[in-house]
């Protein structure tokens, strides 16, 4: 599915093939139907298809340009492993299996125990479809978990093409760290995806500024970027008691998200007895 949109795109921005055969190769992949099951054996049929598409220089500059259009960020991860994923006694990884990623839709709720103690967590979906059943989910909450894609900032909404992603998280984090019913739960921010975030700043093709031209700080430097976004998160919160606690996190590196993970316990468990104490 990715590399069809990447196909598409190259088309539609008109960018030239490196390899004129590669021509036929993405006419094949265009016909692809995504209501297929993609078994081991269709995806080794393709394979090699995929391999050569990814190598053209034409497909890897309409992925430079992938802000300009709608792409999973785990497309690249996959088409970069694709020699071993491809094979047929291929395993999953534990990296394999945290890079595929699935939008959440309705509400799904884990009871994890953790020294003893169960957490229970309530994942909604971010969508805008999902959002009205998201205060079916709040009653008797203690946290919220708020994530935002940080290296989303020169990205546009899925369902409207022209919102852009950074501005409707701010939106939607406003009329949660503002409501009344969640005076006295604890939010915890996560801006997330710092790996893509630094990656999109190290190459060049983009500019934070291009999007958020108050932003006075340098646009190649990671802890700038993210000082500012963090502020611009901050600012939607009104009461100036109400602490916001925030982490940058990289969820696909299992140590940044053990550490953050122990962080974040303490403060749910150390907000709960504060809470238990004031009854």
């Amino acid at each position: 599915k990715g590399m069809k949109v990447l196909v598409d795109a190259r088309n539609k921005l008109n960018i030239p093939w490196e390899h004129s055969a590669n021509s036929e190769n993405g006419s094949y992949i265009l016909k692809y139907d995504n209501s297929m099951t993609l078994d081991t054996r269709l995806f080794t049929h393709y394979a090699p298809t995929l391999y050569n598409l990814w190598k053209d220089s034409g497909i890897r500059r309409a992925f430079e340009r992938r802000r300009e259009f709608q792409l999973s960020d785990s497309v690249q991860y996959f088409l970069d492993n694709l020699e071993r994923i491809s094979r047929v006694d291929y395993i999953p990884t534990n990296k394999d299996i945290l890079h595929a990623r699935k939008a959440t839709k309705g509400i799904s709720e884990f009871t994890i125990p953790i020294n003893n103690i169960p957490f229970r967590f309530v994942d909604v979906g971010g969508q805008r479809s999902q959002r009205q059943k998201w205060f079916q989910c709040f009653d008797s909450v203690t946290s919220i978990l708020f994530l935002v894609s940080s290296s989303e900032f020169d990205q546009v909404l899925v369902e409207d093409r022209k919102t852009n992603r950074l501005e409707e998280s701010k939106n939607i984090f406003d009329t949660i760290v503002n409501n009344l019913v969640f005076r006295g739960v604890s939010i915890i921010l996560f801006l997330n995806k710092t790996d893509l975030l630094a990656e999109k700043l190290k190459s060049g093709e983009t500019s934070i500024r291009w999007f958020f031209p108050e932003f006075t700080g340098d646009e190649k430097k990671l802890n700038d970027v993210q000082t500012f976004l963090l502020e611009y998160f901050r600012s939607a919160k009104r009461d100036p008691r109400k602490p916001l606690f925030y982490h940058f996190t990289t969820a696909v590196d299992t140590e940044n998200i053990k550490v953050v993970f122990n962080a974040v316990k303490d403060t749910i468990l150390h907000r709960n007895l504060e809470s238990l104490m004031l009854q």
